[in-house]
């Protein structure tokens, strides 16, 4: 119900289960049980925020069914079923409760789609209702994939990837599944309601089975299981409970560091250290998305004040205590004055004769770099620091590379 009410659904006042009925390897008792006319969780809405604007995503259910087991394939590609020698069923996770969502029709693209389910994984962590791992599949999902011609009106036939559990996957697999429809409709054919599975390795989604509709499965009411009536009271305490929303707090945010860092901070649970962690607010969340992400520290841990200080004199400290620095944030009683201690080599003539050597070791690099490939700067800088230890400013080896290289 948290989740729901999060997605901004109704609670239905009568919930019923049912039987689902198909035979698959993971489901070897014969049927499902899942929630069929009366769910739980009705008519939510989520707003996506994008650099363009909100797209609004329609939620028409969240309900509550078991889960079926795990089909290892052995031998083929990605571990898929196709090509593979044998398959392995592990039944630990079968029977155990499962949230399924079902999202209208909404979403226009493989980039809106990704940030969505960004969104709603972040969501399911901040409720602390799973892990959303997706490596280990306590988090996966189906995605629907049609194509019509600009203006249509109605849906044409649509096609299901099955069991994705990667936003990168998931977005490759729409766009390609985009493309195979239209180069379909274009080439005088019709389009075939099945169920595929996207291979990422190879970029190609094969025919799993047909896609069966709601009469396929002969629903009917579970006989062991009583209805739900959600006590009202219950669900408007747990609606008073619930946290700001990812969406609406990427909204508060992207004013001031801009919708790409606000975007990013929020869905990789970034955002509150970002909150405590005082000074220039865009070289703040810079630092949390690159360097303190790549340092693989828990946000959670760190103390943002002692970090602050850190990242506010990161150009007068040798860039390898700032690596170090990062390294250590979220150690109990981190304290910036360690490594603020450290002095960054900022001495011209110092520097000078290094970078001098290093350019004149990479004459190809630097004729490169003066033809107009000025992203080289950074492979000049790396081989400074690699060459001074990590201990040399990086600001003024910017300055100094810079004004030799214009010569």
């Amino acid at each position: 119900m948290r989740l729901g009410l999060a997605l901004g659904c109704e609670i239905a006042p009568r919930a019923t289960f049912h039987r689902k009925n198909y035979f698959y390897p993971d489901n070897p008792k014969g049927y499902q049980i899942s929630q069929y006319d009366e769910p739980l969780c009705v008519n939510g809405s989520v707003p996506v925020p994008g650099a363009d604007g909100d797209v609004e995503v329609g939620i028409v259910r969240a309900h509550l069914e078991e889960d079926a087991a795990k089909t290892v394939h052995v031998g083929g590609a990605e571990g898929r079923i196709h090509g593979s020698e044998s398959s392995l069923v592990d039944f630990n996770r079968a029977g155990t409760p499962l949230v399924e969502i079902v999202t209208a029709p909404d979403l226009r693209s493989a980039e809106d789609a990704k940030r969505f389910l960004q969104l709603l994984r972040q969501t399911v962590v901040e409720l602390e209702l799973s892990d959303a791992e997706m490596e280990k599949g306590s988090m996966r999902f189906d995605v629907n994939v049609s194509v019509r011609e600009t203006g249509e009106e109605g849906l044409r036939t649509r096609t299901e990837l099955k069991n994705m559990n990667s936003f990168n996957f998931a977005a490759k697999g729409i766009e390609r599944e985009i493309r195979r429809q239209v180069e379909i409709y274009g080439s005088g054919g019709t389009v075939v309601q099945e169920t595929l599975h996207f291979d990422p390795g190879n970029e190609n989604a094969p025919p799993l089975r047909s896609k069966e509709e709601a009469q396929d499965y002969r629903y009917f009411p579970e006989p062991d299981l009583v209805p739900l009536e959600p006590n009202r009271e219950l669900v408007e305490r747990l609606r008073a409970g619930l946290p700001e929303a990812p969406w609406t707090r990427i909204e508060r945010l992207k004013d001031e560091i801009g919708f790409t860092l606000a975007e990013g901070l929020v869905t990789s649970g970034r955002d509150d250290l970002f909150a405590r962690t005082p000074g220039d607010r865009e070289a703040v969340a810079n630092v949390l998305m690159n360097e303190l992400a790549a340092a693989g520290v828990d946000p959670t841990s760190v103390d943002g004040e002692e970090l602050g200080k850190v990242i506010a004199r990161r150009s007068e400290i040798p860039r390898s205590a700032f690596t170090e620095a990062l390294a250590a944030s979220a150690s109990e009683g981190f304290s910036a004055e360690r490594y603020l201690g450290e002095t960054a080599i900022a001495d011209v003539g110092e520097l000078d004769p290094v970078i001098d050597r290093i350019l004149s070791q990479h004459e190809g690099q630097v004729a490169a770099y003066r033809g107009g490939k000025e992203g080289l700067l950074g492979f000049f800088v790396g081989q400074v620091m690699k060459e001074t230890g990590g201990k040399a400013s990086p600001q003024v080896v910017n300055e100094r590379l810079r004004e030799k290289l214009k010569a």
